[in-house]
C-alpha cells in the first residue's frame, strides 16, 4: 500500500510539473481528478486483498478435546465410565449396547483403550471410542441426550509381502541367524513350529546352510501394524532343502504343502519343544546315568528348565498319565492305529489331561522335570511305531494332508506366484509387493464352517 502511494504521488508531481509548463489549469484539475480516482481504486483493491489475510490470522477454530484412557488391571467399565461423570444409567445403556451391537463385554489390561471426544474442553462427552486390537475400534455416539449408540468398526488391512533370506553363521544358531537377517521373533517361531515336522533344530543346523521366508506385513494408513501369516519357507537340511508353501483350498481350509504338493505337516512332531538342546539320542545301547549299567535308550531327551511346558506332538488320546520309577510322571499319547508317543520326568500333569481326554497338537500336556530315574530337568521322548520304539529323529512320519489330482495344478499355480514374487522381492527390496485378489481366499473361521 505504501508503495502504491509513493508511485502515485511521483506520478501526480510529474504531471503537474508538466501541466505548469504548459501553463493550462484545466487540463492541470482534470488530471488531478484523474490521479486521486486512481489512488481510491488502487486502495480498495489493496484492501480487498489483505481483508481474508486479517479475517484467517483473527479466527480461531476450536478443536476436539481428547481424553485417553489405557485399561489397566482392576478396572471395569463402570468404573472407566464413572470417572469420566457418566450417570448409573447412561453406563448401563452403554454397557448393554456394547455387549448387543459390538460383542465387548471384557476389558484387556495394557491392550484397550478409550478415547473421550468432547467438542471442546467444556462441552460434555459426545463420543467415545474404544480401541480394542489392531483392526478394530468400538465408536459410541450420542445423537440425543442419553441415547448412546454403539457401532463395531473393522480397520482395513492393507496386507503386503516381506522377503528375507540369511545364512548359519559359524557356532550360531537358526534363531540368531535369523533375527540377523531382520526377520522377526514371531515369524521365526512360526518358522520353528513349521521345520519342526522335518528337522531337529539342534543336530540338523550347520554353517553356511541357506535359508528363506516370504510372509505376510500388515499395515493400515501405510503404518505397519503387525505380521501376517508365513507364505513360504525354504531350509537347506542335511537330509535335503525342505521348502514349505502355504495354500487355501477352495473349501477354504489352509495347509502348508511341499514343492510337489504333498502334505508339509506331518502327524507328529519330531522335537516337541522347539529349540531345546539333544542331551541324549536314541540308541541300542548306552550307559544309563543312574542305573550305571548299559541298555537301550529308546527315545531322545531335550534339556528344559524344571516347568518348561511340554506340547503333546501330535493330535490323539491320552491312554495313559501316571507314575513308574523309571519314566516318574508321564503322558502315553495314542495318534492312530500305527502311531504313540510318550512324555516322561515331567514335574507335573497340565490340568484337564486325563487317560481317555482328546488332546490337539500344541497342546500342553505337563511341564518338564526330574522325577523317576532322571539326573537333571529334561523331557524324554519316545515315538512308538506299530509296538516298536523308533528313532524320532529320523523315521518317516506321515503327512496329514495331500492335495489330490485336481486341486496340485492349481497348487502348482500358486507356488509359481509366491516364487515370482520372492524374486521381485529379493531384486527390488524396497518395493511394495502384494498377493493377486484372486491368488489366495480369506481362510473361513470356525464360526463360519459351523454355519454351513
Amino acid at each position: 500500500m505504501k508503495k502504491a502511494k509513493n508511485i502515485i504521488k511521483k506520478m501526480t508531481a510529474g504531471l503537474v510539473k508538466s501541466c505548469k509548463k504548459l501553463g493550462n489549469v484545466h487540463v492541470l484539475s482534470r488530471l488531478v481528478l484523474i490521479v486521486a480516482a486512481v489512488m481510491i481504486v488502487v486502495a480498495g483493491v489493496v484492501v480487498m486483498f489483505s481483508k481474508p489475510a486479517r479475517q484467517a490470522v483473527m479466527e480461531v477454530v476450536s478443536p476436539e478435546h481428547h481424553t485417553v484412557i489405557e485399561v489397566k488391571s482392576g478396572d471395569t467399565l463402570s468404573k472407566i465410565l464413572s470417572a469420566q461423570g457418566f450417570s448409573i444409567n447412561d453406563i448401563n445403556t452403554i454397557s448393554k449396547n456394547l455387549k448387543k451391537d459390538a460383542d465387548f463385554a471384557t476389558l484387556r489390561a495394557g491392550r484397550d483403550k478409550f478415547d473421550f471426544v468432547r467438542k471442546n474442553e467444556n462441552e460434555p462427552i459426545s463420543k467415545i471410542v474404544i480401541e480394542n486390537g489392531p483392526w478394530n475400534r468400538i465408536e459410541i455416539d450420542c445423537g440425543t441426550p442419553d441415547v448412546w449408540q454403539c457401532q463395531k468398526i473393522e480397520i482395513e488391512r492393507d496386507t503386503r509381502i516381506a522377503y528375507k533370506e540369511g545364512e548359519i553363521a559359524k557356532g550360531s544358531s537358526f534363531y540368531l541367524s535369523a533375527m540377523n537377517a531382520g526377520m522377526p521373533e514371531g515369524i521365526i517361531l512360526d518358522v520353528y513350529d513349521l521345520l519342526a515336522f522335518e528337522m531337529d533344530f539342534e543336530r540338523d543346523i550347520r554353517a553356511g546352510q541357506k535359508f528363506y521366508v516370504l510372509y505376510e506385513e500388515n499395515y493400515a494408513s501405510n503404518k505397519k501394524v503387525d505380521n501376517g501369516r508365513v507364505l513360504a519357507v525354504s531350509f537347506d537340511a542335511l537330509r535335503g532343502n525342505v521348502q514349505m508353501f502355504r495354500y487355501v483350498k477352495e473349501n477354504g481350509h489352509a495347509g502348508y504343502y511341499d514343492e510337489n504338493g504333498n502334505g508339509a505337516i506331518k502327524s507328529l512332531k519330531r522335537t516337541p519343544i522347539n529349540n531345546a538342546k539333544v542331551t541324549s539320542g536314541f540308541a541300542g545301547k548306552r550307559k544309563h546315568p543312574v542305573l550305571g549299567y548299559t541298555r537301550a535308550h529308546k527315545g531322545v531327551d531335550f534339556r528344559a528348565p524344571t516347568g518348561t511346558p511340554i506340547p503333546a506332538a501330535g493330535a490323539g488320546r491320552v491312554i495313559a498319565r501316571s507314575f513308574n520309577r523309571g519314566h516318574g510322571n508321564f503322558v502315553k499319547i495314542r495318534h492312530n492305529a500305527t502311531f504313540e508317543t510318550l512324555y516322561a520326568h515331567m514335574s507335573k500333569f497340565a490340568k484337564g489331561v486325563n487317560v481317555g481326554t482328546m488332546v490337539r497338537q500344541g497342546q500342553i500336556i505337563g511341564y518338564s522335570g526330574s522325577t523317576g530315574l532322571s539326573t537333571g530337568p529334561h523331557l524324554h521322548y519316545e515315538i512308538i511305531k506299530n509296538g516298536v520304539h523308533v528313532n524320532p529323529m529320523t523315521v518317516k512320519l506321515p503327512a496329514i494332508d495331500n492335495l489330490d489330482a485336481k486341486t496340485k495344478p492349481l497348487f502348482m499355480e500358486h507356488k509359481k506366484m509366491l516364487l515370482d514374487k520372492m524374486a521381485l522381492l529379493k531384486a527390488n527390496p524396497n518395493m511394495v509387493v502384494r498377493l493377486s485378489d484372486d491368488a489366495e481366499q480369506p481362510e473361513k473361521t470356525d464360526n463360519q464352517k459351523s454355519k454351513k
